[in-house]
């Protein structure tokens, strides 16, 4: 049985693997784990009953945090592949790490609570040390909300102290 690759959020740093959305360090967040899979970045996640917004949908923020993870995930890996650098693909070096410099979401129907979410991205520009992603929710195959993120490339000693 094939072994799955790592996710992008698994070769961060331990002083970097703590965010609420993707650290798989923070015992009490959403462990937000993201792939590349050909051109584009996938994470999948199943909302908690406790992430309510109204009976049966999905309280924005937690669309949001979806979106804003798996972005800055994605500008890792992208940013990695235009360097030559395939750390996104699985090697031991870490990607580099990104904070969101900015956010934005349409939400496009209300997303229902209870199933399996799908988030799709893809970088649509590297500009110096910011990278432009694009990232859908999808819920049973139907988008529910879309996002762009412009995400900034951390400094090295970032989050040391």
């Amino acid at each position: 049985m094939p072994q799955e690759p790592p996710a992008i959020q698994d070769l961060y740093p331990e002083h970097l693997a703590h965010c609420y959305g993707c650290g798989r360090l923070n015992e009490h967040g959403h462990h937000i784990r993201t792939f590349q899979v050909g051109e584009q970045t996938v994470s999948e996640f199943t909302p908690l009953p406790s992430h309510i917004a109204v009976p049966g949908f999905v309280y924005g923020g937690v669309i949001a945090s979806l979106i804003d993870c798996h972005s800055t995930a994605t500008a890792a890996a992208a940013m990695a592949a235009a360097s030559g650098d395939e750390a996104a693909h699985g090697s031991a070096k870490p990607p580099p790490r990104f904070v969101t410099g900015s956010l934005h979401v349409d939400y496009l129907r209300p997303t229902p609570l209870g199933e399996p979410l799908v988030v799709r991205g893809q970088a649509r520009e590297i500009k110096g040390r910011k990278v432009v992603v694009e990232s859908t929710v999808y819920a049973g195959g139907v988008a529910t909300a879309r996002g762009e993120v412009v995400a900034v490339l951390m400094p090295d000693n970032f989050g040391q102290g």
